[in-house]
């Protein structure tokens, strides 16, 4: 059995090498263009009375007919929370639990990872670099009647030995009620077929080509983002360059807060927001209006719910129709990172979401997701985001959410570095500053850091 320091050692490395004697960055991207060119996709938006094997029940929640999949339902939200107390919206209701695996290799010393292009329906650029298997339960169980995806097996049956992660991690708590998925990393020994749409790559291949936009999808970069990293390894960090702020970061030493501190600010914040959330009939949400081609908000704001009909010729099934979310405007996350006496530290806001399992989750700086930054519903220190010299802008990229149920939904994603303009003892207290060591500690365990902060994290690329 491989001790985890050695585990940890071999992620480490990974994110160290971008050479690949299989498939260069370059190879990968010109590979990218080619399943592009191959894999046919046809998406259009279509009546929901036209969406086969979904309805509207008699509260106008829509379901589909084997009970499984996913339902938009209604829910009622009261708070304390912020600057709105109560409101009422639609929600993706999915308590499945999905599978996000990628299967890994150790070869000639170096960890490689196995991706697949594939393409959702609501990505905008069709294909995207996935998990080696990405499937809900209803998926991998064939509901759909379409064939079992591809390396199912191998996560199926999985020896204790051969998982080197496993975690139950959050997803858009502002979209979906407490679903959550399965991300687990899991490493082969002997040789296994490579189908044509899947690739090897090192990590810091993905996460190079994670700074392009919309190049690795957001189940990928939830995935990588809770690796362990030994920053105890002297010999390996000495050979990260010290003038990037990826090898920076690496660098242990005093923090500001401690780990006990943390979780007594996780736990004070937890007793102090209160959130109340009903399930209402869908036809009952204030502000909402069911049309024949939208669930929509009255006020032109938030997103729409859309029917569509589906054509990808590489799927399990190659047709089919379902609901996505549309969004009506781009989003904003970012973190802002600062040196501390000498350790750079994130500044982390602790946000209340409606369809948190537990209240709070640690999100970025900025997290703008579901409405406009201005007004009076504007956040602490998104001015300076948007407006930060372009010096301090470290990472700077748009990232889709996940496809499946999303359509055509960007974010720009950010990490800015401070130089003077925050006072470390001047911040709201829902934010606190963290060391990027904090995070990855607090990565190890479910629903403490949210897919925002995780896909931010994941960006970070130390060469």
């Amino acid at each position: 059995m491989e001790t985890s320091n050695r585990i940890n050692n071999l992620y480490l490395k990974s994110c160290l090498t971008e050479e690949n004697p299989f498939n260069s960055t370059e190879d990968a991207l010109n590979w990218i263009t080619q399943q592009n060119k191959e894999i046919l996709v046809d998406v259009k938006q279509i009546r929901f009375s036209e969406m086969k094997d979904w309805y509207f029940d008699e509260n106008k929640n829509l379901r589909h007919k084997s009970g499984r999949f996913f339902s938009i339902e209604g829910l009622s939200v009261s708070t304390n929370y912020g600057n709105v107390k109560s409101w009422a919206q639609p929600i993706i209701n999915q308590p499945e639990i999905g599978y996000l695996g990628i299967l890994t290799k150790e070869i000639n010393g170096i960890l490689y990872f196995l991706l697949q292009a594939k393409v959702e329906p609501g990505n905008v650029n069709k294909v995207q670099l996935s998990p080696t298997l990405q499937a809900t339960k209803s998926n991998y169980s064939q509901v759909h009647g379409g064939n079992k995806p591809a390396y199912l097996e191998y996560f199926q049956n999985a020896t204790k030995d051969q998982i080197l992660l496993d975690q139950l991690q959050s997803e858009q708590g502002a979209r979906f009620f407490k679903k959550r998925n399965r991300n687990i990393i899991i490493k082969v020994d002997e040789d296994i077929p490579v189908l044509s749409n899947f690739i090897w790559l090192t990590l810091a291949q993905i996460k190079k080509l994670a700074l392009i936009d919309n190049i690795v999808n957001m189940d990928t970069r939830t995935v990588i983002s809770g690796i362990p990293l030994n920053i105890d390894d002297t010999e390996l960090i000495k050979e990260v360059d010290t003038n990037s702020i990826g090898s920076k970061l690496l660098k242990k030493g005093e923090a500001l807060n401690t780990i006990t501190d943390i979780l007594s600010w996780m736990t004070s914040l937890k007793c102090q927001y209160e959130l109340e959330v009903k399930s209402v009939p869908l036809k009952d949400v204030d502000d909402w209006s069911i049309s024949d081609t939208e669930i929509y908000n009255n006020r032109g704001k938030y997103f729409k719910v859309i029917a569509t009909e589906v054509s990808i010729n590489n799927r399990e099934v190659k047709t089919w129709t379902q609901p996505l979310v549309k969004p009506l405007q781009r989003g904003l996350t970012a973190f802002i990172i600062k040196n501390i006496n000498g350790v750079y530290h994130f500044l982390v806001q602790a946000k209340v979401e409606l369809g948190n399992f537990d209240i709070v989750e640690m999100a970025p700086t900025v997290q703008c997701i579901t409405d406009s930054y201005e007004g009076s519903n504007s956040q602490p220190f998104v001015d300076y985001v948007l407006s930060v010299p372009k010096e301090n802008i470290i990472i700077d990229t748009y990232q889709s959410e996940e496809g499946g149920r999303f359509f055509h939904e960007q974010n720009r994603n950010m990490i800015i570095l401070d130089n003077n303009y925050i006072d470390i003892n001047n911040i709201p207290n829902n934010y606190m500053w963290i060391t990027f060591e904090q995070l990855l500690m607090f990565l190890h365990f479910n629903n403490y850091l949210n897919i925002q902060a995780r896909s931010l994290i994941s960006l970070i690329s130390f060469l």
